[in-house]
């Protein structure tokens, strides 16, 4: 267990939202981390001008991960419609820069695995979403 998984289990009991599986917080976390490297690395290595859609694409996703991971790491901060629209916004910004990144990759080894980081950051969302959608506002 990592220093932020132990903080967040330390604090499950502030989150303004019971039954929220801090597993699956966690993991999300993880792969919006991965997901803004992977990102800002792709986006370091485009070469030219003809590749400033996808640069461009590259740094957005990787400011929206970052953005949506700092949220996750403020669970006491959390609004449950907020969230859910910050979640579903990475997912959308993920798949779009997955596809950019895909039509690159068989000339930039990068953009091919930006497109995968990127799918499984948005799937990532989704599991997230979906385990937030049987939790309850805390009383």
């Amino acid at each position: 267990m990592n220093t932020t998984s132990q903080m967040m289990q330390m604090h499950e009991k502030d989150m303004p939202m019971d039954g929220m599986n801090m597993t699956m917080m966690q993991e999300c976390i993880e792969a919006c981390a991965a997901c803004e490297q992977a990102c800002t690395m792709c986006a370091a290595t485009m070469p030219g001008e003809s590749m400033a859609t996808c640069m461009n694409m590259c740094q957005n996703t990787a400011d929206m991960c970052n953005t949506m991971m700092r949220m996750m790491l403020r669970p006491a901060g959390m609004h449950r419609e907020s969230m859910m629209a910050a979640l579903q916004a990475t997912m959308t910004m993920c798949a779009a820069c997955a596809d950019e990144c895909m039509t690159h990759s068989d000339m930039h080894e990068d953009c091919a695995m930006c497109a995968e980081v990127c799918r499984q950051c948005a799937m990532a969302c989704q599991k997230m979403m979906d385990s937030m959608s049987g939790a309850m506002p805390a009383s």
